[in-house]
């Protein structure tokens, strides 16, 4: 945290153009609107309304709900092994949640339409949107994982004072006010309990709930709806986050030499732990595949004929397969592990979900039961532009947390002493070298 390499100063600087480029391409989108993307108007023209931009946002969100599920349950079940990538998936949480957010105002076309549509009609018709549901429940989330966040903090804060860069002193000053040991154990369970309520609302409101139920409530779109909507989003989002998470470990064990402390054990239970929700990502592309194919309704038959057919959707399932299978694999024989390739696994499936969710919000478009207009199903490409928006929000969420990192702790220093307790009770179990040698020579 004190210091930064020539290797910082580098990646810094491709996240910077990264980021350039996505400003630059947002800045000519607001100049022309948003006819300079692959967005068409939903009817004559033969396109569709919604494409990468919502896609990317439902994808973000998913990664940032599975984050803070995946460290609630490392606390909520004492999932101790799991604990020094615990705040990384905290702070995948807040940094998901950020830039998901920033894909409303992108789609929009125009942010000031946030003031003029939204607050001056909202007492009219805004409130009566499902929509609101959804902002509801992100800000809901967001606070709560910042409150998680700053109360483990304290504790962190605190006792690492003296190693900490100095000109953050401001900052630290105002998370640690009124500290005192005392409040360690009622802070404790008030972490626990915050942990239980993530954990009991994300299949309820989070994307097991609200999120889904934006599509799968409406019948006029076969492609969209369906109750398997809620697991079948619970899933990709914890298969993405995982994967986020894996990609995060690597990168910061790789720069600080962390061996010791995010061990080989957890890239191989995060992969295992990968490995199953993939299955279940699987079962449930099953499922809807089957209900959609053997003697559904005819708008249905279509829509699913119309999936199968897509190379996108197969390549997105054909990826997922692979690492499946890979896992399986490694689980099977662990000689074929290697971190290196848990996370080019990782890589494999973010992408694949990114491409099945945008897929998702396309396809559900294409092919609505009712008909407006007697035009046949446009198509959809996205454009530079919007490709270059996924490259710039993955280059902001690295951004911040190549920032954070040098600002607060990203490893919880409860993972560290439970990590140094494991150590010394293993060394204590040892017997002397003397004795070993005697029972040897015995």
């Amino acid at each position: 945290m004190r210091s930064t390499s020539r290797r910082y100063h580098l990646v810094l600087a491709c996240v910077l153009v990264a980021i350039g480029l996505f400003l630059a391409g947002w800045a000519y989108q607001l100049q022309h609107g948003l006819i300079v993307t692959g967005l068409a108007d939903w009817g004559s023209s033969g396109g569709v309304t919604w494409g990468l931009y919502i896609g990317a946002f439902i994808w973000w969100v998913g990664i940032a709900h599975g984050g803070i599920i995946l460290s609630a349950a490392v606390r909520l079940l004492g999932m101790d092994r799991y604990m020094p990538v615990a705040r990384l998936a905290e702070l995948l949480t807040l940094a998901g949640l950020s830039v998901a957010g920033l894909y409303i105002i992108i789609h929009m076309g125009r942010p000031d339409r946030m003031v003029t549509s939204i607050l001056g009609n909202y007492h009219v018709t805004v409130h009566n949107s499902p929509l609101v549901w959804d902002v509801t429940v992100i800000t809901l989330y967001f606070v709560m994982t910042a409150t998680y966040l700053a109360l483990t903090l304290r504790y962190d804060l605190v006792r690492l004072r003296d190693s900490l860069p100095d000109r953050f002193e401001p900052l630290y000053r105002l998370l640690t006010a009124g500290y005192t040991e005392r409040e360690d154990p009622v802070v404790e369970r008030m972490v626990w309990w915050l942990a239980l309520a993530i954990i009991i609302l994300a299949p309820l409101l989070l994307h097991g709930g609200v999120i889904p139920w934006l599509f799968a409530l409406i019948p006029t779109m076969p492609g969209w709806f369906g109750s398997i909507q809620g697991p079948q989003f619970l899933t990709i989002a914890l298969t993405s986050a995982i994967s986020g998470v894996i990609i995060l470990s690597f990168a910061f064990r790789a720069a600080y030499g962390w061996d010791h402390i995010i061990s080989d054990d957890v890239f191989r239970g995060l992969t295992l732990w990968l490995g199953f929700f993939a299955l279940l990502f699987l079962w449930l592309q099953l499922q809807q595949i089957v209900g959609g194919s053997f003697a559904a309704p005819l708008d249905q038959s279509a829509a699913t004929s119309a999936k199968l057919s897509h190379p996108v959707y197969l390549i997105a399932i054909g990826m997922v397969g692979v690492s499946l299978a890979y896992i399986f694999a490694q689980a099977i024989r662990p000689s074929l592990f290697s971190k290196p390739r848990a996370v080019l696994a990782s890589v494999t499936v973010l992408t694949a979900t990114l491409l099945e969710k945008v897929f998702f919000v396309v396809e559900g478009l294409m092919y609505p039961t009712f008909s407006l207009y007697e035009a046949t199903p446009g198509s959809y490409v996205p454009s530079l532009i919007e490709m270059g928006s996924v490259v710039g929000t993955v280059a902001i969420v690295v951004l911040f947390f190549m920032v954070v990192s040098k600002v607060i702790p990203v490893v919880e220093l409860h993972a560290i002493e439970h990590l140094q307790e494991r150590e010394t009770a293993e060394d204590e179990l040892e017997p002397p070298a003397d004795a070993a040698e005697m029972e040897v020579g015995t």
